[in-house]
């Protein structure tokens, strides 16, 4: 074993360790959510993972940005194939060693590659300028300042350098194939990959290199290539990227009810049905095995008291705006902004679970996702019209954290709106939002 695989394996190896560490810190972090049931009808949530996360269905809500991001989608895909094979020759020592084996499928393969690496290229300067050129409006928010505007562009100059070093390989590989000098496996004499791009400019721009220089670029290309692809692993789970592997599980976990089905409080439920039960005895101890309704708090003060599927949202989330973007409240000028609102949950978990890791699981740090991070003046803004739902690529469900925390500033700290205690006062007074008694409520019927 040469010197070139060892350094390969100790990189290897260090990358997906402490890219495994990650992923368990991460799912760690979601475990502190509440319990909730997201295992029925598999079938349906099959279908949906399919449609939503595996074909992009709910990005072409908006073709020019949907087309560009399926070039960066697809191209990722693909160029797998070729990581594998980098993986074991870079294990082996041996260079493409599909090639022989698989003649004619592996050009095809590679020719494809480079022609999707081509159009990502091409997206991720539209990407680009989108961010830092035209200024696209949902780009310019105030929760998209400082980390959250450096980590989109961070990705997309990986993104660049990626496709740069591919080319340098595929190029410089094939310019020392036709000069008789290739150490790819089985490669004797001269001879022609027949990679569609590289083989068009390999001769014309790489033909006049000496065969050392030849070398050392194929070699940049190569390491660059897989440099960058580690890189990328390690940097993946801090940054927004991250939902291309949780859109999977978060798209097969979604909310499968009809948009507008709130969920109730189980421990409200209960008290409301005994209360209409002429049978029910307040006093009576609970019969022999009844399930225990645990009560640890009404609606949601912080990160602990949400679910484990809205802790899971938070990461997923793809900070693009289309939510916000959509948001009839924010569009009229009001502070909220359902992206900052998973943001801000994401960022909040990211706290406790340190804090908690230095000083024990059992510690708090006094602070709360409510007022330390989403006000007041944002979740009592939401319409709770679900266009934030709707809009979403990846199935995120910003509304419900937003009617948690709503739920708890009521009934805990009995903090609502003079608007809406004018309301409930009439509802319950009334039955009917309005300041009239029930007999009256017709009325309007009666006139000419």
């Amino acid at each position: 074993m040469g010197i070139g695989s060892i350094v390969f394996i100790v990189m290897l190896l260090g990358a997906g360790g402490f890219f495994s560490m990650q992923i368990m810190r991460i799912a760690g972090n979601i475990k502190m959510g509440k319990s909730i049931n997201r295992s029925d009808n598999f079938s349906e949530r099959l279908k949906v993972m399919t449609l939503v996360a595996l074909g992009q269905k709910k990005m072409f809500q908006r073709p020019i940005p949907a087309l560009l991001h399926t070039f960066i989608y697809v191209a990722f895909l693909f160029t797998q194939i070729e990581l594998i094979e980098i993986i074991i020759d870079g294990v082996t020592g041996n260079h493409r060693v599909f090639w022989q084996p698989l003649g004619g499928l592996y050009t095809f393969v590679i020719s494809l590659i480079e022609v999707l690496s081509l159009l990502a290229l091409v997206a991720t300067f539209a990407f680009l300028a989108r961010r830092n050129l035209l200024k696209v409006p949902r780009f310019q928010m105030s929760e998209m300042t400082g980390w959250p505007k450096l980590d989109g562009n961070i990705i997309l100059y990986l993104e660049f350098f990626l496709v740069l070093f591919i080319f340098t390989m595929n190029g410089a590989d094939e310019a020392l194939y036709q000069a008789g000098h290739s150490h790819a496996v089985g490669a004797t004499g001269e001879g022609s990959f027949g990679f569609l791009l590289s083989s068009l400019y390999a001769g014309p721009i790489l033909g006049g290199f000496d065969v050392a220089t030849l070398e050392i670029l194929e070699r940049v290309g190569w390491w660059g290539h897989i440099a960058v692809v580690f890189a990328f692993m390690c940097y993946l789970p801090f940054s927004k990227h991250f939902h291309i592997f949780l859109a999977f599980p978060n798209t097969f976990f979604s909310n499968l009810n009809k948009k507008g089905k709130l969920t109730n409080l189980d421990s409200v439920k209960k008290e409301v049905e005994n209360m209409f039960d002429p049978n029910f005895d307040p006093y009576a101890a609970p019969p022999e095995g009844a399930e225990a309704v645990e009560v640890s708090r009404f609606g949601a003060k912080d990160v602990e008291d949400l679910t484990w599927k809205q802790l899971m949202d938070s990461y997923t989330c793809t900070e693009c705006g289309r939510c916000t973007s959509a948001c009839p409240a924010n569009q009229t000028g009001k502070k909220l902004s359902p992206r900052k609102i998973m943001m801000d949950t994401r960022d909040r978990l990211e706290e406790l679970s340190a804090y908690k890791k230095k000083n024990g699981k059992d510690k708090h740090d006094g602070k709360s996702l409510v007022y330390d991070f989403i006000l007041e003046e944002e979740v009592w803004a939401c319409t709770s019209c679900n266009a934030c739902v709707q809009e979403c690529p990846v199935n995120i469900d910003p509304l419900s954290i937003i009617i948690d925390i709503r739920r708890y500033l009521v009934m805990e700290e009995s903090k609502v709106p003079s608007e809406l205690a004018g309301m409930l006062t009439n509802i319950e007074n009334n039955g009917a939002p309005w300041q009239f008694s029930p007999n009256d409520r017709l009325n309007w019927a009666n006139e000419n």
